[in-house]
């Protein structure tokens, strides 16, 4: 019954780093998608699902498997049209554009559409100084004392690190790392109460600095153990890294530990 496959391409908060080629296989062989949620991905900058053989975009044979008869039989809102033959592996993104769409809305207002524009012009420089930051903010953070550990797909000692080299750009790494601090539940947010450059939001990817502590925000309403099963420990805290001068990042990270038992 299953109809789909659908993974990370670098997971969330563990960052393991998804062998889309080796997955595409498996769910073409049985006659389903491959969807991957890139959001780690940077728009595309640090990896390209597609291009590793994901699907949803529009590569993907939906008439061969028969387990989505919306796309393979006839549309009664269309005279009878069935868009598996009619658009062949873009079923899914016509189908999605005249109906769910045209239902609910396609398009961005003026303004929303302006920024989107404005924004891609600069991604590729944006996306590569959030990765050249997080990399030496971790690298930085790794020799600390008061740091038990660092999770970053840059360092070498990251079970994803080698993967990362085979799937992502080339010297990038993304913009998001974790760490743990020595000592309990309470340092850690101590720790990210005390940090001024940086916000404590639960999104990625901005301009600034960003941080968390998932135990006692995101994931506070999940058990112990629950927390532990999604990579989540007491001592985890994530940080979006932002583009602001990387001396100015470990400065802040600095001055907080300082601060901290």
């Amino acid at each position: 019954n299953t109809k789909a496959i659908y993974v990370e391409s670098i997971g969330n908060p563990k960052y393991n780093v998804a062998s889309i080629p080796e997955l595409a296989k498996v769910a073409h062989d049985n006659g389903i998608p491959l969807i991957v949620d890139n959001t780690f991905g940077m728009g595309g900058y640090l990896i390209r699902p597609i291009e590793l053989g994901a699907d949803i975009i529009g590569k993907f044979n939906w008439a061969r498997s028969g387990k989505f008869p919306s796309f393979t039989s006839p549309s009664e809102g269309y005279h009878g049209m069935i868009f598996s033959d009619r658009f062949g592996a873009l079923a899914f993104a016509v189908k999605l554009r005249v109906e769910l769409l045209r239902d609910i809305g396609p398009a961005l207002n003026p303004f929303a559409a302006f920024l989107l524009i404005q924004g891609l012009e600069t991604l590729s420089l944006r996306a590569q100084r959030h990765s050249d930051n997080a990399l030496a903010l971790a690298q930085w953070l790794s020799k600390h004392e008061k740091v038990a550990w660092v999770s970053y797909l840059g360092l070498e000692n990251h079970e994803y690190h080698q993967r990362a080299k085979q799937y992502l750009r080339p010297n990038a790494f993304g913009g998001v790392l974790s760490l743990g601090v020595k000592g309990d539940a309470s340092i850690a947010s101590t720790l990210v109460d005390n940090l001024k450059l940086a916000s404590q939001l639960a999104n990625v990817g901005d301009a600034k600095t960003l941080v968390i502590h998932p135990a006692t925000t995101t994931h506070q309403q999940l058990t112990d153990d629950e927390q532990l099963s999604s990579g989540v420990t007491h001592d985890l805290i994530r940080v979006s890294v932002g583009i602001e001068h990387i001396n100015d990042i470990i400065a802040d990270f600095e001055q907080a530990l300082r601060v901290v038992p």
